[in-house]
């Protein structure tokens, strides 16, 4: 990003209201890595609803204002309009707008709730049924994005699913997910344990049963679940788990011990069905871990080459490819082209297009 000077350097305003007070989530993790990438370069001013959100951001300037489920939402752009800001960045597509005299920019991640209407757990209750409402047809999607100026979204995948069903007339750009942080990769040439690891939700789309059946043929690998789990979900999937199996629960672990059991195990698996990106697969092929996934559009665009893929309802099939990566040379092999699918994601790539974005906008 050269060749700006200090008079150059954008105002820009980021809606970070949407960062988890204790510990990220995908669009919490997003947001705050995509602002600590643009601060170096622009003016950036983060907008919060609670300061217990600061924790989880970079130590940049912020505005306190209402949560973005309020009704006062609706009214923001008052509030935001006396930042005087270049542009708006909202990592998601709800921030109101009415009466707004800036430049915004607002996100749509993914269209996985258009097949998988089921809303997060942690939503309300009367927001949980809006959300239901929201999802059975696409207009109010595109009430919502032709708001803004310019779009963004994470991936190839979602931005022709969105063409597809003509979701904006506003231009769509890809501002893309990358690893967080400095990730130092593994020795390719060591071996890892024989464990596995999942990381994300336990939501139905996301088909954590598959992987549980599939350790059956699998006994003497360990599988860990690292999410925070309900205790009736946790039930259900106990239920399931295969005799001789070994399935453990970690109910969420810290960022230093997610890389930790990355950095020692044989693969990171998932065989979720839709997503928007699917940014453990970049966490752990950024730290040398291989990726066994289920063969999806949106998988085959982050995992390349290196990614090995299963049907995502086959058990034998994961097995199978757990068992691939048994084979020192296979995973040594494996481990290697990760890190270099990896390398294709940055957050200064995804940096440098906001900015370009903001100068485009004010030009």
């Amino acid at each position: 990003m050269s060749g700006a000077t200090p008079t150059d350097r954008p105002k820009i305003v980021m809606d970070a209201r949407f960062t988890r007070m204790d510990h990220h989530d995908g669009i919490s993790r997003y947001g705050a890595s995509l602002m600590a990438a643009v601060a170096p370069h622009a003016d950036v001013t983060m907008l919060i609803h609670d300061e217990r959100q600061l924790a989880l951001l970079p130590n940049l300037p912020w505005v306190k204002i209402n949560s973005p489920l309020s009704p006062l939402e609706l009214f923001v752009a008052r509030k935001v309009n006396k930042l005087g800001a270049d542009l708006v960045f909202c990592p998601m597509q709800t921030m109101g707008s009415w009466g707004r005299n800036y430049p915004l920019v607002l996100t749509l991640h993914d269209l996985i709730y258009y097949e998988h209407p089921a809303p997060p757990g942690f939503l309300p209750a009367p927001v949980r049924v809006l959300w239901r409402l929201y999802h059975k047809a696409y207009w109010p999607q595109r009430v919502l994005l032709n708001r803004a100026n310019a779009v963004a979204t994470i991936s190839h995948t979602t931005l022709s699913l969105m063409r597809k069903h003509k979701l904006t007339k506003r231009p769509i750009r890809i501002i893309g997910n990358a690893p967080q942080g400095e990730r130092t990769p593994r020795d390719p040439a060591g071996q890892p344990e024989k464990s596995l690891t999942y990381m994300g939700s336990f939501m139905p789309y996301k088909n954590v049963e598959t992987l549980i059946l599939g350790m059956a043929d699998l006994p003497d690998f360990t599988l860990n679940l690292l999410s925070r789990i309900t205790p009736e979900r946790r039930a259900e999937l106990v239920s399931i788990v295969p005799t001789g199996a070994t399935v453990v629960f970690h109910n969420g672990v810290t960022d230093a011990q997610y890389d930790e059991l990355l950095l020692r195990t044989t693969a990171l698996v998932t065989l979720s069905k839709a997503e928007g990106y699917g940014l453990p697969l970049v966490e752990a092929m950024a730290l040398g871990t291989p990726v066994v996934v289920a063969d999806t559009a949106i998988f085959r665009e982050v995992g390349g080459a290196a990614a090995h893929y299963v049907p995502a309802d086959s058990p034998s099939d994961f097995a199978a490819a757990v068992r691939t990566l048994a084979a020192p040379a296979a995973w040594t092999e494996s481990s290697t082209a990760s890190v270099a699918q990896a390398a294709t994601f940055s957050w200064d790539a995804s940096a440098r297009e906001l900015l370009a974005i903001a100068q485009e906008l004010r030009g």
